[in-house]
């Protein structure tokens, strides 16, 4: 088996961490039991745990593979092969321009209806950079060159013969 490539490692906006203090310290407030827990959320726990989130969180693009990587006490690593990967959308609403974010939404084939695009990548840098270069990787992998696709069907077609070729021998070697 080879060892695959990394093409591209993908650089994630510290000011994620800010967004996620503040959009979870709002959710608390939203709610009346969250009151208290937003209060000691806003005090230090939040600039913590957000700060040790964004030093977990991981992106990398492959030459056959997307894997994303992120979590604290529950770490989530997730690889999309890219013949899978149907579409990249890119979303960035009001709240998510303020702080100067973007996400990205991967909708993947071969999986159930309610798993079909549950990767979310929130805060690369210049992620319609990114988006644009798993879309030419996902693209080189369906239809490679003529040339490299000539190749690797000979290559299949002499492993072919080579095991045909072992069988003879052995069939030979009964009679």
């Amino acid at each position: 088996m080879s060892t695959e490539t990394i093409a591209v490692r993908a650089r994630f906006n510290p000011l994620i961490k800010l967004y996620l203090v503040v959009t979870i310290g709002v959710t608390m407030v939203c709610t009346v039991v969250g009151i208290p827990l937003a209060i000691v959320w806003f005090l230090g726990v939040g600039r913590w745990w957000a700060q040790h989130y964004f030093d977990r969180l991981e992106c990398q693009l492959g030459d056959r593979h997307l894997r994303f990587r992120k979590g604290i006490l529950v770490t989530t690593e997730k690889t999309i092969p890219l013949e899978n990967i149907q579409d990249v959308t890119f979303i960035e609403g009001p709240i998510l321009k303020h702080f100067n974010l973007s996400t990205l939404k991967f909708e993947t084939a071969g999986h159930s209806a309610g798993q079909a695009s549950d990767m979310r990548l929130t805060g690369i840098i210049d992620a319609q950079a990114f988006r644009a270069q798993i879309m030419r990787a996902r693209e080189a992998l369906r239809h490679p060159p003529q040339g490299e696709q000539k190749d690797e069907q000979l290559i299949v077609l002499r492993s072919i013969e080579a095991k045909l070729g072992e069988i003879a021998d052995l069939l030979r070697a009964k009679q």
